[in-house]
């Protein structure tokens, strides 16, 4: 697995609008197709994927993996990554992102989980914990973030920060 920082940097700079027609625009020339797993974003990045016209060229689809029976039974993350690690884990990220790849047949795969708050954090996974992992050709990579603020900030900082890794690595390796 390559580092995160090879693909994100050490400060990532956030998403903005002008970045999201960027993705867009490259993933179409490119013709990479893209498929999404979200937890704790509930589809925020398939909303703004879809947000740009055209984007049934490259956006396969995404699926809303919020529970764990989704993770295992639709994306095939394993019983035991889930019990030795937790949802809110790199090792899950990283399955998620292999699993809708695989079930799409896409050329790259993203994922997301993490803990949107207000309750269900931890000392050890407090709320704000987000993973994100990029399965692709030229590199794979999942970085842990932690945000602040409200759960709907989280859950859209979570979002921006997946399709800043996809612009990111989009822009680096094609």
């Amino acid at each position: 697995m390559n580092s995160c920082a090879v693909i994100l940097g050490e400060k990532p700079v956030l998403f903005n609008e002008q970045k999201k027609e960027a993705v867009a625009r490259i993933l179409a020339v490119k013709r990479i197709t893209l498929a999404v797993a979200e937890s704790c974003t509930g589809g925020l990045i398939a909303v703004l994927l879809t947000d740009v016209a055209g984007s049934s060229q490259y956006f396969l689809g995404g699926i809303v993996a919020y529970a764990n029976l989704v993770k295992e039974k639709v994306l095939g993350v394993s019983a035991e990554i889930l019990q030795t690690y937790g949802a809110v884990s790199e090792q899950t990220a990283m399955a998620m992102a292999y699993g809708v790849k695989n079930l799409l047949e896409a050329n790259v795969g993203l994922s997301v989980t993490g803990i949107a708050g207000p309750e269900g954090g931890s000392l050890l996974k407090p709320v704000g914990l987000v993973y994100i992992a990029l399965v692709a050709p030229k590199g794979n990579c999942c970085q842990e973030f932690r945000f602040n603020g409200t759960r709907l900030d989280i859950r859209q900082n979570a979002a921006e920060a997946g399709l800043t890794m996809l612009h990111t690595y989009l822009s680096e390796h094609n």
